[in-house]
Protein backbone atom coordinates (compact mmCIF):
# COMPACT_ATOMS: atom_id res chain seq x y z
CA UNK A 1 0.00 0.00 0.00
CA UNK A 2 1.35 3.58 -0.86
CA UNK A 3 2.33 5.35 2.40
CA UNK A 4 1.52 8.59 3.28
CA UNK A 5 3.64 10.45 5.56
CA UNK A 6 2.28 12.67 8.06
CA UNK A 7 3.24 15.84 9.60
CA UNK A 8 1.72 16.94 13.55
CA UNK A 9 1.17 20.21 14.40
CA UNK A 10 0.49 20.20 18.06
CA UNK A 11 1.56 17.30 19.99
CA UNK A 12 -0.85 18.28 23.11
CA UNK A 13 -3.24 15.78 24.76
CA UNK A 14 -5.54 14.19 21.67
CA UNK A 15 -2.15 13.91 19.54
CA UNK A 16 -0.69 12.03 22.20
CA UNK A 17 -3.43 9.63 23.48
CA UNK A 18 -5.16 9.23 20.23
CA UNK A 19 -3.48 10.07 16.96
CA UNK A 20 -0.55 8.13 17.61
CA UNK A 21 -1.39 5.47 18.49
CA UNK A 22 -4.23 5.33 16.00
CA UNK A 23 -1.13 6.20 13.04
CA UNK A 24 0.82 3.63 14.91
CA UNK A 25 -2.05 0.79 14.46
CA UNK A 26 -1.90 2.06 10.82
CA UNK A 27 1.66 1.33 9.73
CA UNK A 28 0.73 -0.16 6.76
CA UNK A 29 -0.53 2.92 5.20
CA UNK A 30 1.77 5.95 7.70
CA UNK A 31 4.11 6.88 8.84
CA UNK A 32 4.39 9.62 10.99
CA UNK A 33 7.65 12.03 9.65
CA UNK A 34 7.67 14.92 11.66
CA UNK A 35 6.26 16.51 15.00
CA UNK A 36 6.05 20.08 15.78
CA UNK A 37 4.95 22.01 19.16
CA UNK A 38 5.15 25.40 20.86
CA UNK A 39 6.91 23.85 23.39
CA UNK A 40 10.23 22.41 22.82
CA UNK A 41 9.83 19.88 25.89
CA UNK A 42 6.82 18.87 24.55
CA UNK A 43 7.69 17.96 21.38
CA UNK A 44 11.00 16.45 22.02
CA UNK A 45 9.79 14.45 24.64
CA UNK A 46 6.92 12.59 22.30
CA UNK A 47 9.52 12.61 19.20
CA UNK A 48 11.77 10.54 21.81
CA UNK A 49 8.98 8.67 22.72
CA UNK A 50 7.73 7.80 19.43
CA UNK A 51 11.01 7.72 17.68
CA UNK A 52 10.34 10.70 15.42
CA UNK A 53 13.46 12.42 14.50
CA UNK A 54 12.39 15.46 12.86
CA UNK A 55 11.05 17.76 15.22
CA UNK A 56 10.06 21.34 15.34
CA UNK A 57 8.59 24.19 17.02
CA UNK A 58 7.69 26.38 13.75
CA UNK A 59 5.13 24.89 11.84
CA UNK A 60 5.86 26.42 9.06
CA UNK A 61 9.31 24.10 8.82
CA UNK A 62 7.47 21.23 9.47
CA UNK A 63 4.96 21.79 6.55
CA UNK A 64 7.87 22.93 4.28
CA UNK A 65 9.23 19.47 4.72
CA UNK A 66 9.83 17.05 1.55
CA UNK A 67 8.74 13.74 3.33
CA UNK A 68 5.47 15.14 4.65
CA UNK A 69 2.69 14.63 2.15
CA UNK A 70 -0.23 15.50 5.10
CA UNK A 71 -0.49 17.64 8.37
CA UNK A 72 -2.82 16.47 11.04
CA UNK A 73 -3.85 19.88 12.83
CA UNK A 74 -4.27 19.31 16.24
CA UNK A 75 -3.00 23.30 17.33
CA UNK A 76 -4.67 25.66 20.14
CA UNK A 77 -8.30 26.01 17.99
CA UNK A 78 -7.62 29.30 16.96
CA UNK A 79 -4.64 28.13 14.73
CA UNK A 80 -6.88 25.60 12.95
CA UNK A 81 -7.59 27.17 10.08
CA UNK A 82 -4.58 29.47 9.79
CA UNK A 83 -2.23 25.68 9.65
CA UNK A 84 -4.58 24.69 7.24
CA UNK A 85 -4.35 27.05 4.88
CA UNK A 86 -0.45 27.07 4.83
CA UNK A 87 -0.40 23.27 4.67
CA UNK A 88 -3.13 23.37 1.41
CA UNK A 89 -0.85 26.14 -0.21
CA UNK A 90 1.89 23.93 0.11
CA UNK A 91 0.49 21.23 -1.39
CA UNK A 92 -0.39 18.75 1.62
CA UNK A 93 -3.35 17.12 2.56
CA UNK A 94 -5.09 18.16 5.99
CA UNK A 95 -6.54 16.35 8.71
CA UNK A 96 -7.99 19.07 11.44
CA UNK A 97 -9.12 18.91 14.53
CA UNK A 98 -12.30 20.24 15.30
CA UNK A 99 -12.92 23.42 15.67
CA UNK A 100 -12.18 23.49 11.48
CA UNK A 101 -11.88 27.26 12.52
CA UNK A 102 -13.57 29.67 14.65
CA UNK A 103 -15.75 32.26 12.06
CA UNK A 104 -17.03 31.69 8.63
CA UNK A 105 -14.74 33.89 7.12
CA UNK A 106 -12.14 31.42 7.89
CA UNK A 107 -13.91 28.82 6.72
CA UNK A 108 -14.74 30.03 3.11
CA UNK A 109 -11.00 30.69 3.60
CA UNK A 110 -9.88 27.04 4.21
CA UNK A 111 -12.10 26.25 1.57
CA UNK A 112 -10.31 28.46 -1.08
CA UNK A 113 -7.32 27.39 0.09
CA UNK A 114 -8.21 23.64 -0.38
CA UNK A 115 -9.99 24.22 -3.93
CA UNK A 116 -6.35 26.05 -4.92
CA UNK A 117 -3.97 23.20 -4.13
CA UNK A 118 -6.82 20.71 -5.28
CA UNK A 119 -5.77 18.79 -2.01
CA UNK A 120 -7.87 16.68 0.86
CA UNK A 121 -9.02 18.59 3.95
CA UNK A 122 -11.47 16.41 6.20
CA UNK A 123 -12.41 17.48 10.15
CA UNK A 124 -12.06 15.25 12.84
CA UNK A 125 -15.34 14.29 13.76
CA UNK A 126 -14.17 10.83 14.94
CA UNK A 127 -18.11 10.10 16.22
CA UNK A 128 -19.42 10.21 12.45
CA UNK A 129 -17.05 7.11 11.51
CA UNK A 130 -18.29 5.03 14.29
CA UNK A 131 -20.09 2.07 12.81
CA UNK A 132 -22.70 2.39 15.25
CA UNK A 133 -23.81 5.43 14.07
CA UNK A 134 -23.10 4.66 10.44
CA UNK A 135 -25.81 1.84 10.53
CA UNK A 136 -27.90 4.24 12.73
CA UNK A 137 -28.27 6.83 10.44
CA UNK A 138 -29.44 3.88 7.74
CA UNK A 139 -31.83 3.12 10.02
CA UNK A 140 -33.20 6.52 10.99
CA UNK A 141 -33.31 7.31 7.32
CA UNK A 142 -35.86 4.69 6.12
CA UNK A 143 -37.80 6.03 9.19
CA UNK A 144 -41.04 7.36 8.22
CA UNK A 145 -42.65 8.58 11.43
CA UNK A 146 -40.25 10.38 13.44
CA UNK A 147 -41.95 12.02 16.35
CA UNK A 148 -38.83 13.45 18.35
CA UNK A 149 -35.40 13.26 18.52
CA UNK A 150 -32.56 14.53 21.62
CA UNK A 151 -28.84 15.20 21.22
CA UNK A 152 -27.06 14.59 25.00
CA UNK A 153 -23.88 15.43 25.67
CA UNK A 154 -23.07 16.10 29.28
CA UNK A 155 -19.60 15.06 30.47
CA UNK A 156 -16.98 15.08 33.12
CA UNK A 157 -14.08 17.36 32.84
CA UNK A 158 -11.59 15.76 30.27
CA UNK A 159 -8.95 16.20 32.87
CA UNK A 160 -10.61 13.70 35.55
CA UNK A 161 -10.19 10.78 32.77
CA UNK A 162 -7.42 11.55 31.72
CA UNK A 163 -5.51 11.65 34.87
CA UNK A 164 -6.50 8.23 35.33
CA UNK A 165 -6.28 6.55 32.50
CA UNK A 166 -3.06 8.16 30.61
CA UNK A 167 0.47 9.96 30.56
CA UNK A 168 0.52 13.18 28.95
CA UNK A 169 3.67 15.28 28.17
CA UNK A 170 3.17 19.08 29.37
CA UNK A 171 5.83 21.71 28.81
CA UNK A 172 5.78 25.21 30.34
CA UNK A 173 8.26 26.45 28.07
CA UNK A 174 6.21 28.33 25.56
CA UNK A 175 7.64 32.18 25.61
CA UNK A 176 5.41 34.58 26.96
CA UNK A 177 5.32 36.37 23.52
CA UNK A 178 3.92 33.43 21.99
CA UNK A 179 1.16 32.86 24.31
CA UNK A 180 0.26 36.37 24.30
CA UNK A 181 -0.25 36.42 20.86
CA UNK A 182 -2.36 33.10 21.09
CA UNK A 183 -4.44 35.08 23.35
CA UNK A 184 -4.77 37.94 21.01
CA UNK A 185 -5.47 36.24 18.58
CA UNK A 186 -8.12 34.03 19.85
CA UNK A 187 -10.03 36.88 21.47
CA UNK A 188 -9.85 38.89 17.87
CA UNK A 189 -11.60 35.85 15.99
CA UNK A 190 -14.21 35.13 18.79
CA UNK A 191 -14.98 39.03 18.58
CA UNK A 192 -15.41 38.52 14.78
CA UNK A 193 -17.57 35.44 15.10
CA UNK A 194 -19.78 36.88 18.11
CA UNK A 195 -18.90 40.40 18.36
CA UNK A 196 -19.12 42.29 22.17
CA UNK A 197 -20.13 39.36 24.03
CA UNK A 198 -20.73 39.07 27.74
CA UNK A 199 -18.05 36.49 29.20
CA UNK A 200 -21.19 33.80 29.28
CA UNK A 201 -21.85 33.85 25.71
CA UNK A 202 -17.74 33.72 24.47
CA UNK A 203 -17.71 30.35 26.98
CA UNK A 204 -20.85 29.08 25.31
CA UNK A 205 -19.76 29.73 21.45
CA UNK A 206 -16.15 28.47 22.56
CA UNK A 207 -18.13 24.83 23.95
CA UNK A 208 -20.16 25.03 20.43
CA UNK A 209 -17.05 25.21 18.70
CA UNK A 210 -15.21 22.54 20.88
CA UNK A 211 -17.84 19.77 22.80
CA UNK A 212 -21.28 20.85 20.77
CA UNK A 213 -19.92 20.78 17.18
CA UNK A 214 -19.65 16.56 17.24
CA UNK A 215 -23.26 16.53 18.54
CA UNK A 216 -24.56 18.90 16.26
CA UNK A 217 -22.19 17.53 13.39
CA UNK A 218 -23.75 14.14 14.21
CA UNK A 219 -27.58 15.53 14.29
CA UNK A 220 -27.19 16.59 10.72
CA UNK A 221 -25.98 13.49 9.30
CA UNK A 222 -28.35 11.78 11.06
CA UNK A 223 -31.09 14.05 10.63
CA UNK A 224 -30.23 16.17 7.85
CA UNK A 225 -30.00 19.74 8.34
CA UNK A 226 -32.82 21.43 10.67
CA UNK A 227 -35.19 24.18 8.72
CA UNK A 228 -34.07 26.50 11.51
CA UNK A 229 -33.16 26.71 14.96
CA UNK A 230 -36.51 27.39 17.59
CA UNK A 231 -34.61 28.39 20.66
CA UNK A 232 -31.06 28.40 22.33
CA UNK A 233 -30.07 29.37 25.90
CA UNK A 234 -26.99 28.87 27.83
CA UNK A 235 -27.15 29.01 31.32
CA UNK A 236 -24.48 28.74 34.62
CA UNK A 237 -21.43 30.78 32.60
CA UNK A 238 -21.75 28.97 29.68
CA UNK A 239 -21.35 25.47 30.99
CA UNK A 240 -24.48 24.70 29.96
CA UNK A 241 -26.72 24.95 26.78
CA UNK A 242 -30.07 23.96 25.42
CA UNK A 243 -31.70 24.29 22.22
CA UNK A 244 -34.47 23.12 19.78
CA UNK A 245 -34.21 22.64 16.35
CA UNK A 246 -37.29 23.02 13.82
CA UNK A 247 -37.24 19.68 11.85
CA UNK A 248 -40.88 20.19 10.29
CA UNK A 249 -42.95 17.33 11.53
CA UNK A 250 -40.60 16.74 14.68
CA UNK A 251 -37.87 19.07 17.16
CA UNK A 252 -34.54 17.87 18.02
CA UNK A 253 -33.43 19.19 21.80
CA UNK A 254 -29.54 19.65 22.00
CA UNK A 255 -28.49 19.58 25.58
CA UNK A 256 -24.68 20.15 26.30
CA UNK A 257 -23.13 20.33 29.48
CA UNK A 258 -19.97 20.18 31.36
CA UNK A 259 -19.95 19.33 35.71
CA UNK A 260 -17.41 17.57 37.96
CA UNK A 261 -18.69 13.80 37.46
CA UNK A 262 -15.67 11.45 35.35
CA UNK A 263 -18.09 10.01 32.76
CA UNK A 264 -19.68 10.75 29.50
CA UNK A 265 -23.19 11.00 29.20
CA UNK A 266 -23.35 11.01 25.15
CA UNK A 267 -26.05 9.94 23.15
CA UNK A 268 -28.26 10.83 20.32
CA UNK A 269 -31.91 9.19 20.28
CA UNK A 270 -34.21 9.13 17.50
CA UNK A 271 -38.26 8.46 18.57
CA UNK A 272 -40.77 7.20 16.22
CA UNK A 273 -44.10 5.55 16.62
CA UNK A 274 -42.90 2.25 16.62
CA UNK A 275 -39.06 2.44 17.21
CA UNK A 276 -36.60 3.98 18.91
CA UNK A 277 -33.04 4.10 17.74
CA UNK A 278 -29.76 4.90 20.21
CA UNK A 279 -26.57 5.50 19.64
CA UNK A 280 -24.36 5.63 22.47
CA UNK A 281 -21.11 7.18 23.21
CA UNK A 282 -17.76 6.56 25.70
CA UNK A 283 -15.27 8.50 26.84
CA UNK A 284 -13.34 9.21 23.82
CA UNK A 285 -10.03 9.49 25.36
CA UNK A 286 -9.83 5.72 26.65
CA UNK A 287 -9.07 3.91 23.69
CA UNK A 288 -11.22 0.90 21.92
CA UNK A 289 -14.28 1.27 24.13
CA UNK A 290 -17.42 0.29 22.14
CA UNK A 291 -19.97 2.59 20.77
CA UNK A 292 -23.06 0.69 21.21
CA UNK A 293 -26.64 0.89 18.74
CA UNK A 294 -29.59 0.04 20.96
CA UNK A 295 -33.11 -0.42 18.97
CA UNK A 296 -36.44 -0.38 20.83
CA UNK A 297 -39.30 -1.59 18.99
CA UNK A 298 -42.63 -3.17 18.66
CA UNK A 299 -42.65 -6.88 17.25
CA UNK A 300 -45.47 -9.44 17.34
CA UNK A 301 -48.78 -8.57 19.28
CA UNK A 302 -47.41 -5.39 20.72
CA UNK A 303 -44.55 -7.15 22.82
CA UNK A 304 -41.59 -4.82 23.18
CA UNK A 305 -38.34 -5.74 22.28
CA UNK A 306 -34.90 -4.81 22.97
CA UNK A 307 -31.16 -5.06 21.36
CA UNK A 308 -28.15 -3.52 21.48
CA UNK A 309 -25.40 -3.89 18.58
CA UNK A 310 -22.02 -3.35 18.42
CA UNK A 311 -21.13 -3.30 14.79
CA UNK A 312 -17.66 -4.06 14.89
CA UNK A 313 -14.48 -3.48 17.41
CA UNK A 314 -12.39 -0.89 16.62
CA UNK A 315 -11.69 2.98 17.61
CA UNK A 316 -13.41 5.95 15.94
CA UNK A 317 -10.19 7.80 15.99
CA UNK A 318 -8.27 5.01 13.87
CA UNK A 319 -11.85 5.14 11.73
CA UNK A 320 -11.51 8.29 10.89
CA UNK A 321 -7.64 8.71 9.73
CA UNK A 322 -9.00 4.96 7.51
CA UNK A 323 -11.48 6.73 5.94
CA UNK A 324 -8.85 9.99 5.46
CA UNK A 325 -6.61 7.42 3.58
CA UNK A 326 -9.18 6.56 1.01
CA UNK A 327 -10.11 10.00 0.88
CA UNK A 328 -6.61 11.57 0.12
CA UNK A 329 -5.57 8.22 -2.37
CA UNK A 330 -8.77 7.86 -4.17
CA UNK A 331 -9.43 11.44 -4.46
CA UNK A 332 -12.55 11.16 -2.65
CA UNK A 333 -14.56 14.15 -1.44
CA UNK A 334 -14.57 13.70 2.95
CA UNK A 335 -18.65 13.86 4.24
CA UNK A 336 -16.54 15.55 7.05
CA UNK A 337 -15.77 18.13 5.01
CA UNK A 338 -15.15 21.80 5.29
CA UNK A 339 -18.38 23.01 3.77
CA UNK A 340 -19.67 20.47 6.11
CA UNK A 341 -18.45 21.94 9.21
CA UNK A 342 -19.37 25.69 7.69
CA UNK A 343 -23.39 24.23 8.36
CA UNK A 344 -22.14 23.41 12.29
CA UNK A 345 -20.93 27.39 11.77
CA UNK A 346 -24.52 28.37 10.50
CA UNK A 347 -26.35 26.71 13.38
CA UNK A 348 -23.55 28.54 16.03
CA UNK A 349 -24.75 31.83 14.58
CA UNK A 350 -27.95 30.85 14.55
CA UNK A 351 -27.86 29.87 18.28
CA UNK A 352 -25.95 32.72 19.32
CA UNK A 353 -28.50 35.47 18.01
CA UNK A 354 -31.05 33.69 19.87
CA UNK A 355 -28.79 33.12 23.21
CA UNK A 356 -28.52 37.14 23.40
Amino acid sequence: MQKIRVGIVGCGEVTQIMHLHSLYQLADRFEVTALCDASATVVETVGEDWNIAKRFTDERDLIDQDDVDAVLVASPNHYHAQTTIRACDAGKHVLVEKPMCMNLREADEVIAARNRADVTVQVAYMRRYAPAFVEACQIVRDMSDIRLARVHDVIGQNALIIAKTSRVVRGKDIPAAVMDAGKAREAALFAEAIGDAPAGLRLAYGILLGLASHDISAMRELLGMPNGVLYAAYRHGGLYITSAMDYGDFVCHVEIGVDSIPRYDTFLQVYGSHRIVRVQYNAPYVRNLPTPLRITEVGEGGRIGESEVNPSWGDNFTLEWEAFYDNVTQKKTPKTSPEDFQQDLELFRDMVALMR
